[in-house]
């Protein structure tokens, strides 16, 4: 993907062509955010089966491998987050820029790429699991599709989409471990992070998140002793698919359960 841009060097990048990048870049990003992440990953709403299969499927588009593989490695996350089990912590012993390349993209080409254990909820499921062992599927008929509507500029309109899409993900990884506010109490190096939650419409908001796993809406934190909401258009989406009767049980902390995991009001204590 990073050397199909290139493409774009001999092509031109036309405003047809950008809004096809951007519109395929917010589709996907949100089929990764609010399908995989917060829906299959952590349970923070309940949903129909189709919704399952079908934002797996685009989620699978965007060169994020299938839902087995993406949960496996993001609850691997959370149970050794930054220690040296931690897939992709941007904090283990390593000299220089290692540590971030390592998070950034790094890991994905050690051992670390294969997962210990797939879950089994979604081995279960034979769409989730056909989806997971045909990922490249959807992502090949998607960059088809691309080359159909506008031949090698449309194309690389593809690749640079999924290249943007691919960093902005990983940037959760790294850059919201490193740098970013604590308004909560986790224990580990999460941040709040208001750039890598706009390229990710919410999901940079990463302390709330890991404060709060079965979150559905990640934008919180806390200021001047009060609950603040932040932008999180994962969470809007979310709330659209329930109006639309497709999304149910949507869990959200209290204010209280906010309070009590606030870093400076334990910091008073």
């Amino acid at each position: 993907m990073h050397l199909g841009c290139g493409l774009l060097l001999w092509t031109g990048l036309s405003l047809a062509a950008a809004a096809w990048a951007l519109l395929l870049y917010l589709v996907r990003m949100l089929a990764t955010t609010a399908i995989y992440h917060r829906l299959i990953t952590h349970g923070s709403y309940r949903a129909p089966r189709l919704v399952w299969w079908v934002g797996s499927a685009v989620a699978a588009s965007s060169g994020q491998m299938g839902p087995s593989w993406w949960k496996a490695h993001h609850l691997a996350h959370h149970r050794h987050v930054d220690t040296a089990a931690d897939p992709h912590s941007p904090l283990q012993p390593r000299p220089g820029w290692a540590r971030f390349w390592h998070a950034q993209l790094g890991w994905l080409l050690s051992p670390a790429f294969h997962p210990a254990r797939l879950p089994a909820d979604i081995e279960a499921d034979p769409v989730l699991r056909g989806i997971d062992r045909l990922h490249a599927l959807p992502f090949l008929a998607l960059a088809a599709l691309s080359w159909q509507l506008g031949g090698l500029e449309w194309l690389g309109a593809f690749c640079l989409s999924t290249t943007v899409l691919f960093h902005g993900v990983a940037s959760v990884n790294s850059l919201a471990h490193l740098a970013g506010d604590q308004p909560f109490s986790t224990g580990d190096a999460s941040r709040n992070n208001a750039f890598v939650a706009l390229i990710t419409l919410g999901e940079g908001w990463h302390n709330c998140h890991h404060a709060f796993q079965a979150s559905v809406r990640q934008g919180f934190t806390v200021r001047n002793g009060a609950p603040v909401i932040l932008p999180d258009p994962t969470y809007r989406f979310v709330r659209l698919l329930q109006r639309l009767g497709c999304a149910s049980n949507l869990r959200v902390p209290s204010d209280h359960a906010l309070m009590a995991r606030a870093s400076q009001q334990k910091a008073a204590l």
